[in-house]
């Protein structure tokens, strides 16, 4: 199941799409849907997270915290919005094809796919254009 919360943001984002979308990422991956839940919120309330609970002092797009178990990827997925709508600038994308991107990244580091090293980071982009490219066919 996939719950979408808003923290003083607000976004026209089509739920249901979304998690038919992103339940077919994970089912192609041959994992099991849990609960994942998306917290989109604002720079502010990210680098908040990213200092309290990875002591981190840095602006991000998305923090994932996995809970899986098994085969079963369960999380707490949060996504600054300010952070899409800039690095959509940055890139010269949409920001909907932006957020598409940071939504699924989310899901494919809970499947198992990280991206600290240039090996890893090439294989999560290869997999992020994959699956973002079966969001667009099942339109």
């Amino acid at each position: 199941m996939f719950n979408f919360n808003y923290l003083e943001v607000k976004i026209d984002l089509e739920e249901r799409k979304i998690a038919n979308w992103l339940s077919s990422v994970v089912t192609s991956e041959n994992k099991k849907v849990g609960q994942i839940n998306y917290v989109f919120c604002n720079d502010a309330y990210l680098l908040d997270v990213n200092q309290r609970f990875l002591d981190h002092d840095t602006y991000t797009d998305i923090i994932t915290f996995d809970n899986s178990i098994g085969d079963f990827v369960n999380a707490d997925i949060y996504i600054s919005l300010e952070r899409v709508s800039d690095n959509a600038a940055k890139f010269n994308i949409s920001f909907y094809e932006e957020l598409l991107r940071v939504l699924v990244h989310g899901v494919l580091h809970i499947c198992g796919y990280k991206d600290k090293t240039e090996e890893e980071d090439s294989l999560m982009r290869s997999k992020e254009n994959e699956k973002i490219e079966m969001f667009h066919v099942k339109q």
